[in-house]
């Protein structure tokens, strides 16, 4: 029998900040003054692990799969999104084995939201909460993003291909 080869995916989103929006990353509100611009929820953190799991399956990206000139996709949660590419990895033969993920900015703090943040991923892609890693680092001031106008987030997966039935 062959050994499986695991398959590793790499993400990228960045929103800026709007005043009038709810702040929701990892699928959990985070209370702020200001939430991320976007079509959807504009979950960073989300698009971003999106983005890595249909790469690691090379299925394209979320632009691909929910186009932002879709009406379908106006202020829809990221969750269901992530949930979606669940079950499009499953149909492919794909399985996630893990996640890791960074969000970039400067305030709000986000440690105290990261465990519901990991469940939420984890309900959604069916994995155990200890296979998702959900991490936060300031830009130090610097660019863009050190000075408050937006949020960014990146991801690496972890795909294995699952046995043919």
């Amino acid at each position: 029998m062959a050994t499986a080869i695991p398959r590793v995916g790499l993400g990228y989103d960045v929103h800026r900040f709007r005043s009038g929006r709810t702040l929701t990353l990892g699928g959990i509100v985070i209370p702020s003054d200001q939430g991320l611009d976007g079509h959807s929820d504009a979950d960073v953190l989300l698009h971003a692990i999106c983005d890595a799991l249909l790469g690691a399956a090379a299925l394209g990206d979320i632009g691909k799969h929910f186009p932002d000139t879709d009406p379908a996709y106006h202020n829809i949660s990221s969750l269901l999104l992530l949930k979606r590419v669940a079950t499009l990895l499953a149909s492919s033969g794909y399985a996630v084995v893990h996640v890791d993920s960074t969000l970039l900015l400067e305030r709000p703090k986000i440690a105290p939201y990261v465990p519901k943040m990991r469940e939420a991923i984890a309900a959604a892609l069916n994995i155990d909460a200890g296979s998702v890693s959900v991490k936060a680092t300031t830009n130090e001031g610097l660019g863009s993003l050190g000075r408050r106008e937006g949020c960014a987030a990146l991801a690496v997966v972890t795909l294995i291909p699952t046995p043919a039935r």
